[in-house]
């Protein structure tokens, strides 16, 4: 069996003095996880976390582990490593994908709006807001698109106060008032896309990424 496609890598760890198994987020194809031979001991092109490029995963059985062939285009990495907040975003966005996205299931949007975020954090003055969006459109992706356009009880468009975290969609003051102690307070900022990753990973009996937790 064989998939091609366009991935990053998003995590690697020794498996042999020589080899290590990684896990690659593909465009077509999601999420794979498969063995770069020599990888350890590389000097030349050695793979490293950030970078994108050409994937090819071969295996004999559709169960089995697979070995990559992985040509790296671009370190996406390379601009972020400098930067402290830079590279806590990375690192989160690749573990919140490691941890929550399901193996080989296309998420191709998602791969886009992340090579995005990657691209765009040097530049940007707002490192967080573009991290933000990126997690409110994992959580779409998971579940949880969030509607801010109007209230879920009584459906006006305006004192919308609080969210829902069983349906995500807001709520007026008038209609939040029994229920203050469980609704998340609006506006959406990085503790209220938290809240949502925490149920996820609670219902999924996971830890929430030891990445996610910086801030």
């Amino acid at each position: 069996m064989q998939i091609e496609s366009n991935g990053i890598l998003i995590n690697i760890k020794p498996f042999s003095e020589r080899d290590a198994i990684a896990h690659i987020f593909t465009k077509n194809s999601g999420v794979l996880t498969g063995m770069l031979r020599g990888a350890v001991v590389a000097r030349k092109n050695k793979p490293l976390i950030g970078q994108i490029g050409h994937v090819i995963w071969n295996a004999r059985l559709d169960s089995q582990l697979g070995v990559f062939h992985f040509e790296n285009e671009k370190n996406l990495s390379a601009p972020l490593i400098l930067n402290n907040d830079l590279l806590k975003i990375m690192n989160a966005t690749f573990s919140l994908i490691y941890a929550l996205i399901p193996e080989r299931e296309s998420y191709e949007q998602l791969y886009l709006r992340t090579i995005d975020l990657l691209s765009n954090l040097p530049d940007t003055n707002n490192p967080y807001d573009l991290y933000l969006q990126w997690e409110i459109d994992l959580l779409k992706d998971l579940g949880y698109a969030l509607d801010l356009t109007k209230c879920s009880g009584c459906g006006r468009t305006d004192n919308l106060c609080y969210l829902s975290p069983k349906t995500g969609r807001a709520v007026c003051e008038n209609c939040g008032v029994p229920y203050v102690d469980k609704l998340y307070k609006l506006p959406i900022n990085l503790n209220v896309t938290k809240r949502f990753i925490n149920n996820i990973c609670a219902i999924q009996g996971i830890d929430v990424p030891s990445a996610r937790k910086m801030f």
